[in-house]
Parts: C-alpha cells; structure tokens; sequence
C-alpha cells in the first residue's frame, strides 16, 4: 500500500484532478457539439418549415464560429489569465446551448450555434494550456487517455446519440444535455483551478485580427461545405479565393509584425514545427478516411446509412487503446522510435481500407487506424510541446490548434475534389484513389517524424 501524499502536495494534487475533471467535460461538451447536430438537421428542417439546405446553416455557423474564436485564443489567455478566459468560454457554451435549445426559429438556432462555435474555438487551445501547465513534460505521456475521449469518442458518439434523443425526445434535447455538465464545470473550475501569472500580452494586433480571423473564417466554410454545395457555386467560389487572400496577407503581417496576434515564428523550433505540421497531415489523412469510409460502403457496397456509420466507429475504440499504448511505450522507446513506425503502418492500413468489401474487416482495419494513427498522433502532440516553456504555452497551442483545425477540413475536401474528378457514382475505384491520398498524406508525416526527439522527456534534474 503506497504512502499517503504529503500534506504539501495535497492541494497540487487537488488542483491537477480538477483541470483532469472540468478539461474533460468542457472537451467532451465540444467534440459531441461537433457531430450531434448532424443526424437532426432534417428534423430541425421540418419543425421550423424550411428545406434542408437551409438548416445547414446550423452547422455553417458552428463551423465559422469555431475558426474565428481560434486566432484570439492565445492573446486573450496571456491578457486575461488562462483560467479565467477558459471559465468564461465554458459558460458562454453552455449559455448558448441553452440558447439553441429554446430557439424559436432557425435564424436564433444559427446565431446561437455561431455562439457555441466561438466559445468552442476557445476551449479547446485555453482549455490544453490549462491541462499542459499542469503536468510537467515528463508527465504527459499518460495525459493520452484524458485527451483522447473528448477528441476521439466523443465526436464519434455524436452522430448515434443525436440520432437517438432527435427520435425519443427532440432535437433540443442535444443542446439541453450541455446545461448541467456546463453548470458544473463552471463551478468546480471556479473553486478548483488555480490562477497563474501570465506572460505579459503585449498590445492587441489588430491589422492580424482583421486579416486572420475572417480569412480562417471564410476559408474553413469554403472547405466545409465546397463538397456539398459545390466548387462553383457563389458562396464558396467566393469565400475560398478570398479567404486564402486574406490568411497570406495575415501571414506576411504576422511574421513582420513584433507582437502578432498569432505567433508564427514558433514553427522554427525543431520539435514545435515538425510536431505542428505533422498534426495538419494525419488530421487531413483521418478526417479524409472518415469522411470517405462510410461513402464507399454505401454507394460501391450498398451498406446502409447504419451499417456505414457503424463500420468506422472501431476507430474510436483503437484511439482510446493506443492512450494505453502511448502511456506504456512513449517512456520506452522515445518519440521518433515510436511515431514512426506508427505513422508508416497507419498509412499502409489507409490504402487497403478501400479494398476490404467484408463490414467486419473493415472494422478491424477502422480500429487498426485508430490505434496505429492515434499513437502517432498521441505521441508527436506530447513530445511537440515539452520544450515550449509554461508562459508561450498559450500562444503554442492556440497555433497548434489552428493548423490542426486546416488540416482537417483540406483532408475531406481534397477527398470530395478526388471522387468528385474521377467520377462519382463510378464504383469503388474513385474512393480507393482518395483513400490512396489520405495514406499519402500520412506517410509523408514520417518525414517529418525523423524530426521529433529519440529520447521521451524526463523529469528536470534533481526530480
């Protein structure tokens, strides 16, 4: 039986449970928003007597919102204190989420869900600079099974439970879940997390505002819904010329400028830039493969709706084993001997995804990817941020975040352009060239990952 902690320790180890317990919820709230929402747009429709094509705009703004509260989220931790801007984003999500539950027409829906996707771009970067700040980085390895249920199972739970409560309750009750978990985040926050002093935020960069924020706005809404809506239709025709306009111009000014509001010359630290840019290419590879799987097995295989959602959800339970796997080996081996490797077989199961016709053997190979990428992934996130002292935590992830956020809306459009290419409706041949794609984008990561350290972080000296 081990010793009881030491009277000293107590409260840091009370302070670490708490930002483990409210990172969690505040997370798992975010990635359920995600994905919800998707089964019951059609009953929105109808409820509120619009087509289809208009309830999308539900999921548009959630989508917009989310990229523009990402540029801010790192200047607004540094002006405000991490722990105070990630309670306040916390209680505006739950605040909108009761807002869309009581929405009497799509228009108040839309503006409500704009609302959660700003707070939502803000948890997430504020909310990992509160779990990162908390344990040091020798620490982090056994943080995988804490980040992964929010960014793993819970957007795969998403579509199966909204489809459940739309159809035994109502589509409010999606949003209606959010208020007692908010409401209890938002206090256990308020008493359990500890303040700490920031680095000094230096003046807002307002010309890095105006060019970013709507630039990653129009950009991510022309990636978002390019395959759905169309390449040429006004809309996106417009909103991605201009949106990619607007990010060089935003990256030009950033790098010139000396206090940017987005703080791109981190990615010329060795570890931080090879991390951040292999975090753009498995997330475009995995939001590629997922936004494809359940496409082919329905229009080259004939699966139901159900059965392709079904096939691609062994992917969330390889994600949640290889936290184990991470915890366990990352000591060992180190980050490069494990991501590797990892990212090689990961790319490997990727292009033979298109060729299993077999539901089972494609559920092996879903949670096959799910292990196999998600320890790559687990890994060069951990080892990304262990030299990226406490104080530039902040600016750091909210960067992180936001090439994450890129990379997976460019892997299922350049999936929707592909099939989109070489013929829709042509068989599996199409899906299995962009399925190809995704392990490419995969694979070219393990370039990157010769970059990453061979040791894992250790305890400081004297630890």
């Amino acid at each position: 039986m081990s010793a009881p902690a030491p009277a000293a320790t107590r409260p840091l180890l009370a302070g670490r449970a708490a930002v483990v317990v409210v990172y969690t919820a505040a997370m798992c709230m975010n990635g359920l928003d995600s994905t919800i929402v998707n089964p019951a747009l059609y009953s929105i429709a109808e409820d509120f007597g619009r087509p289809l094509s208009a309830a999308n705009a539900v999921e548009t703004a959630f989508l917009v919102g989310l990229a523009l509260g990402l540029p801010v989220a790192g200047w607004l931790g540094d002006r405000y204190g991490v722990k105070r801007v990630f309670l306040a984003a916390l209680a505006a999500f739950t605040a909108a989420s009761a807002l869309s539950a009581a929405a009497p027409d799509l228009g108040w829906l839309a503006a409500a869900r704009a609302l959660q996707g700003v707070a939502g771009g803000l948890l997430t970067p504020v909310g990992m600079t509160l779990l990162f700040r908390a344990f040091a980085p020798h620490e982090r390895a056994g943080l995988g099974r804490v980040l992964i249920v929010p960014t793993a199972l819970m957007p795969a739970l998403g579509p199966p439970l909204g489809g459940f409560l739309t159809e035994h309750l109502s589509w409010h009750w999606l949003f209606l879940v959010n208020v007692p978990i908010g409401v209890a985040a938002v206090a256990l926050g308020a008493v359990g997390l500890r303040a700490e002093e920031e680095p000094p935020a230096g003046r807002f960069d307002t010309t890095g505002f105006l060019l970013a924020t709507p630039g990653l706005g129009l950009l991510v809404y022309a990636l978002g819904f390019g395959p759905a809506h169309g390449w040429t239709s006004p809309g996106v025709a417009l909103s991605g010329p201009l949106g990619l306009a607007l990010l060089a111009l935003a990256v030009r000014h950033q790098l010139r400028t000396a206090e940017p509001l987005v703080e791109l010359r981190l990615l010329a630290d060795r570890t931080f830039g090879a991390a951040t840019w292999l975090a753009l290419l498995t997330s475009a590879g995995l939001m590629g493969a997922l936004f494809l799987v359940p496409l082919l097995h329905q229009a080259a295989f004939g699966a139901s709706a159900l059965e392709a959602g079904l096939s691609v959800f062994p992917e969330a339970i390889g994600l949640m084993a290889a936290s184990q796997a991470v915890d366990r080996l990352l000591p060992r081996l180190g980050p490069r001997r494990l991501a590797l490797p990892a990212l090689l077989l990961a790319a490997a199961v990727l292009a033979g995804l298109g060729f299993a016709e077999n539901p089972w053997a494609v559920r092996g190979l879903m949670f096959a990817v799910g292990l196999v990428l998600g320890t790559a992934v687990l890994t060069v996130q951990i080892a990304g941020f262990a030299d990226v002292p406490p104080p530039g935590m902040s600016r750091a992830m909210g960067l992180f975040t936001i090439v994450r956020t890129l990379g997976g809306a460019l892997g299922i459009a350049a999936a929707a352009a592909l099939i989109g290419a070489f013929g829709d409706g042509a068989g599996a041949g199409p899906y299995r060239i962009a399925l190809g794609l995704t392990a490419a984008l995969v694979a070219a990561g393990a370039l990157l990952a010769v970059r990453m350290p061979v040791e894992a972080p250790g305890p400081p000296p004297g630890d």
